[in-house]
């Protein structure tokens, strides 16, 4: 909705400004398909031979997410902090036999089947997962373990931003692209210097039409979706900073509600619940967890 916004504000101060001062759309309308083909196709091409395939695929994808907008909403970080309360009290209660069920199959567990839209994210599932799994194993040092989660973080926010640097690297080369349909013109007229000036003009206009798209491609519509997409890919891979800081603190031998509070600190603010809300919610999370059957 806002992308959209944005986009019709673009468009109609644009255009709007050059009706407003003289100018004629008939020579861009009559540029803009032969313009738009030599730009897009080049663009697209340069795009597809410049990545991989997974990449290509990825960056569709990666469009939708720009205008959908980040995932996750202040209810979501919420459910995160009291699920992960849920898995480290069940943890320092039960030890590894306590827990391992419940990492085995978490589609099936009553710690992580309450919440089905952070069961819908299989990568942050998996990490928090791996890591657990990994402290039933004595792999306990909080040193070591930070480590190794801030690398497979980084792994995993590299590979979300894979489609963002391609389509910011489309991006950057659009007005170059946009002078090259622009010569393509320019060479065009030259090759009718015997018309009149009237014709010449407008060929020279059209030409022009080249440079103008490829610059508004890229400072108007693709670099903005790049922009955006940078933000949701960043504001996606909050939620694994903020499961890392629960599972070391957990490591380091901090109170089970202690360690989610220090987690809940890391919630972007416009997301953080207060400490009475969590503190509210927790209480809750521990009389449901009380209440079900071991």
């Amino acid at each position: 909705m806002l992308n959209g916004v944005g986009f019709l504000l673009i468009l109609g101060c644009v255009f709007g400004s050059f009706l407003m001062s003289g100018g004629k759309m008939e020579v861009i309308l009559h540029a803009l398909p032969h313009e738009m083909m030599a730009i897009g196709g080049a663009a697209i091409g340069a795009f597809i031979v410049g990545n991989s395939l997974a990449t290509v695929k990825a960056a569709g994808k990666g469009l939708l997410r720009s205008f959908k907008g980040s995932r996750w909403k202040d209810s979501d970080y919420r459910d995160l902090l009291t699920m992960m309360f849920g898995i480290l009290a069940t943890f320092k209660k039960g030890g590894a036999t306590g827990i391992e069920p419940h990492l085995d199959n978490p589609a099936e567990s009553k710690l992580f089947k309450p919440y089905p839209r952070l069961l819908a994210d299989h990568h942050l599932i998996e990490f928090i997962c791996d890591y657990l799994r990994m402290m039933t194993i004595n792999f306990e040092d909080p040193n070591q373990l930070a480590e190794a989660m801030e690398n497979d973080i980084d792994k995993h926010h590299a590979e979300e931003l894979l489609p963002q640097t391609a389509l910011q690297t489309m991006a950057d080369g659009l007005p170059a692209i946009g002078i090259v349909a622009a010569v393509l013109g320019v060479i065009k007229t030259m090759a009718s210097i015997d018309q009149p000036v009237e014709v010449l003009g407008g060929m020279i206009g059209g030409a022009l039409v080249g440079t103008f798209l490829g610059v508004l491609l890229a400072y108007c519509l693709v670099g903005p979706l790049a922009s955006k997409l940078l933000s949701v890919v960043e504001d996606d891979c909050k939620p694994f900073a903020i499961a890392k800081t629960a599972i070391l603190a957990h490591a380091q031998g901090l109170p089970t509600q202690v360690a989610i509070d220090i987690a809940r600190r890391m919630v972007p603010s416009s997301f953080a619940p207060s400490f009475q809300q969590l503190e509210q919610t927790l209480d809750e999370a521990k009389n449901d967890l009380n209440a079900q059957p071991a």
